[in-house]
C-alpha cells in the first residue's frame, strides 16, 4: 500500500512547491504535471497517466485540492470514480479520504465549482482582451497604457539586422550589444 502524491500547475512559471508544502512528506512516489491546464482530461496528462499506470489497489493518491485533478466537472467525477473502483483511496487536503456515496456527492459539487471557475477565468480574460482592443482603437494605448496587445518587442528588428550587417557581427556579439536572446537575433536577422 503506497502513498502517492500528484501535483499539477497550469503554467510553466508556477511552482508545485506550495502543493508539496501542503501535502507534506512521506510519499512513496510523486507524479506531476507542470504547465498543463486543468481543462486537459486527467488521463491525457503525462504525469497523471503515469500515476494511473503506477497505482494499485490499496494505494492512496493525495492531492492538495480537488481542482488539481482538473477543471472539467465530468472528467473529475469520472477520474474519482475510476480510482474508487480500482480500490484506490483519494485523499484531498482539507476534505480527507473520499469514499463512495457522500464522498462522491462532495466531489461532484466541488468539481462543478472548479468547472464554473474555469469558465469565469475565461470570461475575465476575454473581457480584458476586449477592453484592451477597444482602448487601443480609441486612444492608441490599451486600458493599461501599453502601445500594443502583444508582448513588447525586445528591440527594433531592422536596427538589429542593420547593426549586425554593418559590423559583420556574430549572433553572440549582437546578443550582447542589444541584450537580446539568440532566438530574437535569429528571428530579426532572417532573410
Amino acid at each position: 500500500m503506497s502513498r502517492i502524491a500528484y501535483y499539477r500547475v497550469s503554467t510553466e512559471g508556477q511552482s508545485i512547491e506550495a502543493q508539496r508544502h501542503l501535502l507534506g512528506d512521506g510519499f512513496d512516489k510523486e507524479f506531476l504535471d507542470e504547465g498543463v491546464s486543468g481543462a486537459i482530461l486527467a488521463a491525457q496528462r503525462p504525469g497523471f497517466s503515469k500515476a494511473l499506470a503506477y497505482i494499485r489497489e490499496g494505494d492512496t493518491l493525495c492531492v492538495a485540492a480537488l481542482d488539481r485533478l482538473g477543471r472539467d466537472a465530468l472528467d473529475v467525477q469520472a477520474t474519482v470514480r475510476r480510482l474508487l473502483e480500482a480500490g484506490v483511496t483519494l485523499d484531498v487536503r482539507g476534505l480527507g479520504p473520499i469514499g463512495r456515496g457522500v464522498g462522491e456527492l462532495i466531489v461532484a459539487v466541488l468539481a462543478q465549482i472548479a468547472d464554473m471557475e474555469r469558465g469565469r477565468i475565461k470570461e475575465r480574460c476575454d473581457a480584458g482582451r476586449d477592453a484592451a482592443k477597444a482602448a487601443l482603437a480609441a486612444t492608441g494605448r490599451t486600458h493599461r497604457g501599453k502601445h500594443g496587445l502583444g508582448r513588447p518587442t525586445a528591440a527594433n528588428a531592422s536596427a538589429v539586422a542593420s547593426w549586425r550587417k554593418e559590423n559583420a557581427a556574430s549572433i553572440s556579439q549582437t546578443m550582447a550589444h542589444f541584450r537580446i536572446s539568440k532566438a530574437t537575433v535569429s528571428r530579426y536577422c532572417r532573410g
